[in-house]
């Protein structure tokens, strides 16, 4: 049975396989088109619908129809259709079961084993909720991906020229990203990573919408416009047409009606830069950072910048990278790299899976024979992906919360990082010691904290609290007492905490779980998503 990638996307999402032949091959939907819109319409209690006629139906129903959800990913939110109560999960995993169903009518297979993509800067709760979206449509993900290395894979499989270190700059639908990769031979090594999840084209069409009302209201003073949910959601549709068609004109103009008055708004492609130049220098600012880190680091110049997502197609982005860093870029099949890489991942991952240990050192003969047999593969190529390593890093800084000072005027808190951000995974740096703030303490809490701002800050704001554990039962000890923390994550972005008083030796281990859905939650998701008619 073949395995799928799939490029899970805050605008639009995809599924591509390698086929025969060691190619990656999109799997079209059900209209005929690579990539489908990441658009739900509940359109009654039986029925859901997914991408282009969801996106549409968004002018006629707007209260039911639910697009970007991928920027909630990992947030707690519950949106209620029907009387049917949804999460960012479970709509997600609606989107994944029309993918894959449109994918199983293609290929007359089943769609189960997948890897799915993560931006590369998704913390643990993103990344857990994505699985669980996987969970709750039927799937068996085999892993995770983050997007630029997919688009890494993608490329180093289509160029010959070697050893190569690269600059990927992610800019999607609703996400960022910029990663600097190396290829050594057929490996690929995350050096280190940056981005804002909540930042990408959505954003700059936001603008345009905004630029349309005002030009609207303008010419129509007293106008209910902005009022109007139909007459909004029109304009978000208008807004990415124009966007789109300034990637190619200089300008655009628009006509808009409503409640009898009408209006005919032109927006340059020279306007759109200036009423979004800020989100580019966003954009800038990111990618300057992880070229500085990149230099401490050992990396000093890049052999390719490649271009990444489909809001790359704007011109301002070419010519900015071009102005401010000297860089010459390269439109990299920008809609489509993420999901073919992911595709040739999941085939990694495939393999690895059947070996015995995962694929690490030797393996026999028959074992290379046996799977190269269930996957159809020349015993040389199972070898050649079995030996192919695919790194990423810790995408955020972790660590515990700590009084830092208890003064009489109020206690002071603050996080102290045990695990960096960039760290190659999996990753498992020394035990950090720590010590307890009270004298007579019977009980020590754990507090885990994830980076949630731009850089590394100890300050409680700059983080968000993920988990806690606690030791209970101590004798009364003294303050100052030592306890030894190690933090370690795997390949899978599974977060594991090791605590150990050291005057008893009583430890806790804290597998962290983020407060999102249990198991229970997960299986009533699926059956509840499976209850849906799907049409497209």
């Amino acid at each position: 049975m073949p395995t799928y990638g799939i490029d899970l996307g805050t605008t639009y999402s995809c599924v591509a396989y390698m086929d025969d032949s060691g190619r990656p091959v999109i799997a079209q939907n059900l209209l005929g088109d690579d990539t489908t819109p990441s658009v739900v319409y509940f359109e009654n209690p039986q029925n859901v619908v997914v991408g282009a006629e969801a996106k549409k139906s968004a002018l006629l129903d707007p209260d039911k129809v639910v697009s970007l959800i991928k920027r909630q990913m990992g947030e707690k939110l519950e949106l209620e259709f029907d009387g049917v109560v949804h999460t960012p999960q479970s709509i997600s995993g609606i989107i994944l079961r029309e993918l894959t169903r449109a994918t199983a009518e293609l290929t007359h297979e089943d769609v189960r084993d997948v890897v799915i993509t993560v931006p590369a800067y998704f913390g643990v709760a993103e990344r857990q909720a994505t699985l669980d979206a996987g969970k709750i449509a039927g799937l068996n993900v085999l892993n995770l991906v983050p997007e630029p290395v997919a688009a890494a894979l993608h490329y180093e499989a289509i160029t010959t020229e070697g050893d190569r270190t690269i600059l990927v700059y992610d800019l999607g639908g609703g996400t960022f990203d910029t990663t600097v990769i190396r290829i050594d031979g057929s490996d690929i090594n995350v050096v280190c990573t940056d981005g804002d999840h909540k930042l990408g084209g959505a954003d700059w069409d936001t603008r345009i919408a905004d630029y349309l009302l005002e030009g609207f209201l303008a010419e129509n003073p007293g106008s209910s416009a902005a009022d109007s949910e139909d007459f909004l959601q029109d304009l978000a549709i208008a807004a990415e047409d124009l966007k789109k068609g300034l990637s190619s004109a200089q300008s655009r103009r628009h006509n808009m009606r409503f409640d009898g008055a009408v209006a005919r708004v032109e927006l340059t492609r020279d306007k759109l830069d200036e009423l979004t130049a800020d989100l580019l220098t966003r954009t800038f600012t990111i990618t300057e950072r992880t070229i500085e880190l990149a230099r401490e680091r050992g990396v000093m110049s890049f052999d390719d910048v490649l271009l990444v997502g489909g809001s790359v197609r704007m011109p301002a982005v070419e010519a900015g990278l071009r102005e401010r860093f000297g860089f010459a870029p390269k439109l990299h099949d920008p809609d489509l790299a993420v999901a073919k890489g992911a595709a040739r991942f999941a085939l990694i991952e495939s393999v690895k899976v059947k070996l015995p240990d995962g694929g690490a050192g030797e393996q026999s003969d028959a074992a290379v024979a046996e799977i190269a047999d269930q996957l159809g593969l020349e015993p040389e190529k199972v070898r050649k992906l079995a030996g192919q390593r695919v790194t990423a890093v810790v995408p955020r800084a972790f660590g515990v919360k700590v009084l830092e000072s208890d003064d009489g005027a109020g206690q002071v808190f603050q996080v102290e990082h045990v695990l960096k951000a960039n760290s190659p995974l999996p990753a498992s740096p020394p035990a950090e010691r720590f010590f307890t703030a009270y004298d007579k303490q019977t009980s020590v809490v754990i507090e885990i904290w994830e980076q949630a701002g731009a850089v590394e800050s100890p300050m409680l704001g700059d983080n968000k609290r993920i988990g806690e554990g606690e030791i209970s039962g101590l004798p009364a000890l003294p303050q100052g007492s030592p306890l030894d923390i190690t933090f370690a994550m795997d390949e899978l972005g599974t977060l594991r905490v090791h605590a150990v008083e050291q005057r008893t030796g009583k430890d806790l281990v804290i597998e962290v779980r983020i407060d999102g859905l249990s198991a229970d939650d997960v299986v009533e998701a699926r059956d509840a998503v499976a209850r849906y008619a799907l049409s497209e």
